[in-house]
């Protein structure tokens, strides 16, 4: 507005903590974000199999629910260490296409603008802006992956007893730890391609390469040399990996194959890296995107 208008006046609301200023960001991005119908959509599709979890739990535990329905429950499946797996595989997978929806334009679309500048030269340090667009994923992904998986938990504790939640105790801990390394991967990957790549289209396409890309020629690896090394070049392998590890189910025999060795036909067992393998191809994955972040984040971009 023009200055001789005077129609300025100070700020009147409530001084923003130094600690939280950072929350400002997600508070717009979601509004943004939810703009849209079709991610609206899909977002809310996401909740569609935490409800059909949810009601197997309820079946396992409700015999009337089982007579009517002239189900055996020994046909259902076991609410174990194995089905809190699954959730984390299959909210795993849609918290993929999620980034993929969401990711691409949080930092692309500063850098495009020039925007940058005008967040940094606020009280607000390059961290605290990482930190801002970390948490628009961070909220979306907790609130479709981490949350419903632990009401689950907490939905099959009480209905169980307590006898089942202290046996099972340690399975929060599986549930909160397998989905905090996945979203932290997925953040840090959207963001650093965010940050290379300007035009969303491509930004999205080379997100998904991350996962498909190295995933097909882990497979050609494994097929050539007969092995399971080649899955440690595969971020989705290792993810599963590390979770299988997580609730106890890692087993590094995955299985033989037919082989002709030396002219005689064996029977070769197939073995998975060790877990500490898949936990360091996370890791690297995670500091090479913190570098990239660190070098692209900048107030000023100086082209040669």
């Amino acid at each position: 507005m023009a200055v001789y208008e005077h129609l300025y006046n100070a700020y009147e609301g409530a001084p923003q903590s130094a600690a939280a200023r950072f929350l400002v960001i997600p508070r717009y991005a979601l509004r943004e974000v939810f703009r849209s119908k079709l991610m609206t959509t899909f977002f809310i599709l996401c909740f569609v199999y935490p409800l059909v979890a949810s009601i197997l739990v309820y079946l396992h535990h409700n015999a009337n629910a089982l007579a009517m329905l002239r189900i055996n429950v020994r046909e259902l499946l076991p609410i174990d260490a194995s089905f809190f797996l699954t959730f984390l595989e299959i909210q795993g997978g849609f918290a993929l296409v999620l980034t993929v929806l969401v990711g691409p334009p949080l930092i692309s679309r500063d850098l495009s603008n020039n925007a940058l500048p005008l967040y940094l030269c606020r009280p607000l340090s390059r961290t605290e802006y990482v930190l801002g667009k970390m948490a628009v994923l961070g909220l979306l992904l907790s609130s479709m992956t981490l949350v419903p998986g632990l009401l689950i938990y907490i939905f099959q504790a009480s209905l169980a007893g307590f006898d089942w939640l202290t046996a099972n105790l340690w399975m929060s801990g599986a549930i909160v730890g397998g989905f905090a390394v996945w979203i932290g991967l997925l953040t840090l990957l959207a963001l650093a391609v965010s940050a290379m790549v300007k035009w969303r289209v491509v930004a999205s396409g080379a997100l998904l390469g991350l996962f498909f890309v190295p995933g097909a020629f882990a497979g050609i690896i494994n097929s050539l040399f007969l092995t399971k090394a080649g899955n440690l070049i595969s971020l989705w392998s290792s993810t599963i990996s590390v979770w299988s590890g997580l609730f106890g189910l890692f087993e590094r025999e995955a299985g033989t194959v037919r082989a002709r060795v030396g002219g005689q036909i064996v029977d070769l067992v197939l073995i998975e890296p060790p877990l500490w393998a898949s936990w360091l191809t996370i890791g690297l994955a995670g500091a090479v995107c913190v570098w990239l972040l660190a070098r692209r984040v900048r107030a000023y971009e100086v082209i040669k």
